[in-house]
Parts: C-alpha cells; sequence; structure tokens
C-alpha cells in the first residue's frame, strides 16, 4: 500500500446538482477515497462518493467560517502522499474564481499528480437557465465575469465600457454594485437580472433596473447569486418547462442512505428536491450461526421465503461465503415479496416461484400456491422486528418455518444535519416512509435531536407536512407513532408512493 501513488483531481461540481455534473466528474466521485468539497457543492452529489469514503467540508462560501486555503493545501498534499485518490470538489469550475491557483501550486511542490476537470460555471449556466443570452448581434458584442468580492479592487470606469456585466458574489454588495456603474455612466434604466440558485429546482429570478432593483430585492438573502447587467437582460426568453406535479416541493427520503438514490432519483423526476435524512442502517447480524446451519441442510426445506431486497442479498452473499450459489437451491420453490425484492433475486440468476398480489407479505399465506401443512419453510429476514403476523399465520396452517437472521437494520446513531436543519426551518414538504422500521428510527432520531432543543414537539415540527406511507403496515406505525397518514400508496412500491405523491400534490394545487 505504501507504493501506492495518489492523485489529486480538481473537479467542478458545475451549477447544480447531478444533471449539470460532467461524465467525468461522475466517474471519478464513484472511486473516491477521499473529497474535500465546498460549502455551494450540491449535498445530492456527496451521495456519488463510496460509503467508507472520506468526507471533508472546507466551507468556501462568503461571509461565513471557513477552512484557511493553506490546511486546504495540506489535506490535498497529505492525502496524496498517503496514495489516496483525493477529489477537490468545487462549484462551479475549479479555475474560475475557484482558487485553484495556490492549490496547484502547493502539490507542484510536494510533487504530487493532479487532473484538473471541467465543470459548467454559474457565469455562463445560470444565465442560460434565466432564457438570458449573454452576447447579441445588435446588444452585447462582448461580455465580462467579474468577482464583487473586493470591489474597491476593480476598475468601474473600464467596467462600465462593457456591453453586458456578469457578476459573481455580489448579492450582499448589490447596493454598491448599482450605485458604482450608475457613477461611471451606466443609465438608471438599465436592464438587471438577479439569479439565485441558478440551475437547481428552487432557482428564482428578479428582474429590474438598476435604478429599482435594490428596493424591489429589500430583506431578501440573494447568495448564492449570478448578476448579470446589459440590454441583453431584455432579450430573456421564458423557457421554462411546464411545471412537474413535485417543483417547489422539498420531500425528505427516510430509506438506508444504501437505498436511497433510486427514490431520490424517481421524486427529483417529478421536479421535488430531496434531502435524504438514512433512518435505517443496515449491517450483518451479530451472529451468523444460524443461517450458516441453515445452509448446510438447505435439502430439507421445500420453500424459501424472502420479503425484502436485503434478505436477498445478504442470503445470497452468505451462500457465496459458504462456496455455493444458485445451483444450491435446487429443489427448492422461492416466494418473494414485492417487485424489487424479484428483480434483486433474478440479478443471481433465480426466478421466484410465486409473487403475492398486492406486493404485501401479509397476503402472501391466503394466496399461497402449495398446501401449507407441513411444508419446511426458511424465512431469512431481518434480524429483529416486523413480520410476525406471516410466520404466526404461516405456523397456525400446520408450515414448519425456520426464522433465521440474515440481516441487521438498526437506527443510525444521529440525525443527518441537513434534515434536521430543513425541518426545524420549515422547509419540508413531504416526508416519505417506506417500511415501518424508518418510522420508528425516524421518531427516535427527531426525538434525540429535540432532548437538546426542546422548545418545540414532535408533531409541531411535522405541522403542514405531509406524511406518505408505501402501505398499510407502514401506515399503522404512522398512525400510532405520528398520529395521521397524508398519503398510502395504492401499489406498495417505490414507483407506487411516487405516484401518490405526485397526486397529492397536484391535488393540493388545484
Amino acid at each position: 500500500m505504501g507504493d501506492r501513488r495518489g492523485k489529486v483531481y480538481l473537479v467542478g461540481a458545475g451549477l447544480g446538482g447531478i444533471d449539470y455534473l460532467t461524465l467525468r466528474a461522475q466517474q471519478l466521485l464513484s472511486h473516491a477515497e477521499v473529497l474535500i468539497y465546498d460549502a455551494l457543492v450540491d449535498p445530492q452529489l456527496l451521495q456519488l462518493v463510496p460509503n467508507d469514503c472520506l468526507k471533508l467540508d472546507v466551507g468556501k462560501r462568503g461571509g461565513l467560517s471557513s477552512t484557511p486555503q493553506k490546511e486546504i493545501n495540506q489535506l490535498l498534499v497529505d492525502y496524496c502522499l498517503q496514495g489516496k485518490q483525493v477529489i477537490r470538489l468545487k462549484s462551479g469550475d475549479p479555475l474560475i474564481f475557484g482558487r485553484a491557483n495556490p492549490e496547484m501550486e502547493a502539490l507542484q511542490v510536494a510533487g504530487c499528480d493532479f487532473e484538473l476537470v471541467p465543470g459548467i460555471s454559474s457565469a455562463l449556466g445560470a444565465p442560460l437557465l434565466a432564457g438570458i443570452p449573454l452576447t447579441d448581434k445588435d446588444f452585447s458584442r462582448c461580455f465580462v465575469t467579474l468577482s464583487a468580492h473586493e470591489p474597491e479592487l476593480l476598475d468601474w470606469e473600464a467596467i462600465s465600457r462593457i456591453d453586458t456585466l456578469v457578476i459573481l458574489m455580489g448579492g450582499r454588495l448589490l447596493g454598491e454594485i448599482v450605485q458604482r456603474l450608475q457613477e461611471n455612466g451606466r443609465s438608471p434604466g438599465e436592464p438587471i437580472a438577479i439569479i439565485r440558485n441558478g440551475g437547481r429546482r428552487e432557482q428564482q429570478v428578479w428582474i429590474g433596473t438598476l435604478a429599482d432593483i435594490v428596493d424591489r430585492t429589500a430583506g431578501i438573502s440573494l447568495s448564492p447569486a449570478v448578476i448579470v447587467i446589459g440590454e441583453v437582460v431584455n432579450l430573456r426568453k421564458m423557457t421554462d418547462s411546464p411545471s412537474l406535479p413535485l417543483a417547489g416541493k422539498t420531500a425528505l427520503v427516510t430509506r438506508s442512505a444504501e437505498q436511497s438514490s433510486n427514490f431520490t432519483h424517481l421524486l427529483q423526476a417529478q421536479g421535488a428536491t430531496v434531502i435524504e435524512m438514512p433512518a435505517l442502517e443496515i449491517r450483518p447480524p451479530s451472529s451468523w450461526e444460524a443461517l450458516d446451519s441453515a445452509i448446510a441442510r438447505l435439502c430439507e426445506f421445500d420453500w424459501l421465503i424472502l420479503t425484502s431486497a436485503n434478505g436477498v442479498e445478504y442470503f445470497f452473499k452468505r451462500l457465496e461465503t459458504k462456496g455455493l450459489d444458485a445451483r444450491a437451491l435446487a429443489g427448492i420453490k422461492i416466494a418473494v415479496v414485492g417487485k424489487k425484492t424479484s428483480a434483486i433475486l433474478k440479478q443471481y440468476g433465480v426466478k421466484p416461484d410465486f409473487i403475492p398480489p398486492n406486493f404485501v407479505a401479509d397476503s402472501l399465506v391466503e394466496n399461497f400456491p402449495d398446501a401449507i401443512a407441513n411444508k419446511k419453510i426458511l424465512f431469512p429476514r431481518v434480524e429483529t422486528g416486523g413480520r410476525e403476523v406471516l410466520v404466526k399465520e404461516l405456523t397456525d396452517r400446520g408450515a414448519e418455518v425456520l426464522e433465521v437472521a440474515a440481516y441487521q437494520s438498526a437506527c443510525p446513531d444521529k440525525i443527518a444535519p441537513q434534515a434536521w436543519e430543513a425541518l426545524q426551518q420549515k422547509r419540508v414538504n413531504i416526508i416519505t416512509f417506506a417500511s415501518s422500521k424508518t418510522v420508528r428510527h425516524f421518531c427516535q432520531l427527531i426525538e434525540k435531536a429535540l432532548d437538546t432543543n426542546s422548545t418545540v414537539t414532535l408533531q409541531e415540527l411535522l405541522k403542514d407536512t405531509c406524511i406518505a406511507s408505501i402501505g398499510p403496515q407502514t401506515s399503522r406505525d404512522c398512525y400510532e407513532l405520528l398520529g395521521r397518514v397524508d398519503v398510502e400508496a395504492k401499489e406498495f412500491t417505490l414507483d407506487g408512493l411516487t405516484n401518490a405523491i405526485a397526486q397529492w400534490s397536484q391535488n393540493v394545487k388545484n
């Protein structure tokens, strides 16, 4: 390991989420060992790195505390010299106001390999997504991009003569910017656009003139913003696509970190801003003894029942550990609950013999294709909680059921900071629950967080927030612990839950 050569990638994150990330950047993130990122990087990009990747937030947002640049330089050098694949993730493009030069110099001095990976700069992407052309044959033959971070160092007389101005980091200094431009000859009636959160779902645009824009935006936090000044603002084309059902809504996803990405993408495709709050941690069981014993005598069982994707994956991984594969299941029939469980099973080259209707375990017994009496059934399952009804009904009908722990689903130690902040600030419109355990763990995490800030109750925190459940069993826990369910999926799948939430949102709008 000591001979392995590290490398640092200075990567542009673009101006928003995954939609505007380059393929090269996505590829590198998927193999990162150390991620050093700025505060303006979209949080969903952090989900692209491996679970064991070390993630370091170094700030770099105007007006807030940040890691000193020398310390960032040293972090890059240290981890590279340890043989790590290091991603330095910067908002926009790494070489446009990204302070990449001192980092490259430090890497060169230390003899570290590095590579530059471009990203879409907000200076170009934000105006485009707001429908504002930066050049035009009649109104703008040139434009300049500048940082307003230190306005006293800029030549405002020269700047004022350029057709179109694109100003970054100027939200807090808007009053000074428009004053300096008018003092140097720009007309008070010249159009100006302020684009906040360009390229994101929550993008907002304010249009005005140099004379009135300060009043139009009084009391509004404009950061992070791109400011466009010039006649091209009047050429703005309204290019917004038809409103998606969940546009303007923020959804909290409470699945495990390993399972949340697919559901996140489904919700984002409907226009939602998604915040992930892992409420499950999937781990190996506390002991493999029971499962190993069952695997050693697989030939004794008539049926294998698998009720979750986790159950499938941990069962087959354990088969592999014991030197076996799907051929060890010859002669055993397999029942699965849910489309996702069936799809995961097929990845191992096995087709289920039975999938109950409605995709719920409770309907498995009444629709079972064989006589159950005297059948020996192996049921690899989560170590604690759930499926008691299924086992009881199978046993009551004369089956001999062997339950073995295949995995654990534990509650994380603490709530994800981004999720807690959004809940406290009442920015969450929808909370999604895809299992009973996520409901229970969600309540545990919230109650633990409230212990340190008990000015509000759980009910007050979730007031006016839609509670969405994947099915009847999950809904029972919602009613018990949260007092209500606002949306329940008709088809008990993630697609079904997404559709139900989208329909709810449409009804609210209407």
